[in-house]
């Protein structure tokens, strides 16, 4: 498949008409948090919890196309505010909680989705590049963890964390730096499950393989290409999926799963080699030394 001149991800319209196995007024009464809500997954997934009843507090470091989601997310009829955050920063995250439990009450759920990587080879990262995608992936979604189950504890209220990683299970060749921060976010939440269960906080991710979203198009095209080869379907997912996925864990069908990493990937994990940067000559199929 050509994938130089595709436009990716779903649209408003589609996000309004893909049916859903879930009931209507599921999250009503509910607070939830959904960072990176401006476009894609975090848009998707937004837009379920919107679907099914929940108010929303939707955070992003773009304001215009953050304000632009929060409006289209609106017309479900449900509480929407949108908060432009900085995840890297804790005492903006701070912030943030005490903003948000003012204007909503204290959050339910908090979707920790926003994150981001470059594809790039491991020994070609600057000290920069490799920094801004630790701090992001991994060091800012510790701060909305631990901001959140700090709330939560004093208030005596119960939550539920869902952090989004990667389908890191096999390595993520082109991204390297993105792997080593979605793994620590893993081990992170498996070890926080435990210490935080006494609290009635629940900690889980969701690992989506390849899944068709407009970050997409951050790639080059030989790099998207390898993503319609990456499961035994042989097509990538897509943002659905993912929200579906969240929606399991945050409600009560997910209230004794802690700890826990629903990986989404339609097999990529048994199967996949998807190549960011595009396959390498040296990892070319039948290619190499005999």
């Amino acid at each position: 498949m050509n994938t130089s001149d595709r436009t990716f991800g779903f649209s408003d319209t589609r996000l309004c008409d893909t049916p859903t196995v879930y009931a209507d007024g599921l999250f009503a009464g509910k607070t939830v948090i959904v960072t990176g809500a401006g476009s894609g997954l975090g848009k998707a997934i937004a837009t379920l919890f919107a679907r099914l009843g929940a108010d929303l507090a939707v955070a992003g470091r773009d304001s215009d196309k953050l304000e632009a989601a929060a409006s289209f997310l609106r017309r479900f009829g449900t509480r929407v505010e949108a908060y432009p955050l900085n995840i890297r920063d804790p005492d903006a995250v701070e912030t943030f909680f005490a903003k948000v439990s003012a204007d909503l009450g204290i959050p339910d759920i908090v979707v920790n989705n926003a994150g981001g990587q470059f594809p790039q080879a491991a020994i070609d990262f600057s000290r920069k590049g490799w920094n801004a995608v630790i701090d992001t992936n991994l060091n800012g979604t510790w701060w909305m963890m631990q901001s959140a189950a700090q709330h939560w504890v004093k208030a005596g209220h119960p939550g539920s964390i869902i952090n989004i990683v990667a389908d890191i299970w096999r390595g993520l060749p082109g991204i390297a730096h993105s792997c080593a921060a979605r793994a620590g976010v893993v081990y992170l939440s498996k070890t926080v499950a435990v210490e935080w269960a006494p609290h009635a906080i629940r900690v889980n991710c969701v690992a989506p393989g390849c899944v068709e979203t407009t970050g997409f198009g951050v790639y080059p095209p030989e790099g998207a290409q390898s993503y319609w080869e990456a499961n035994p379907f042989r097509r990538p997912g897509d943002e659905w999926d993912i929200a579906e996925s969240v929606a399991y864990l945050a409600a009560p069908s997910g209230k004794f799963i802690t700890g826990e990493v629903l990986t989404v990937d339609g097999g990529q994990q048994m199967w996949g080699d998807p190549w960011p940067t595009g396959r390498p000559a040296a990892f070319e199929i039948g290619g190499g030394s005999r």
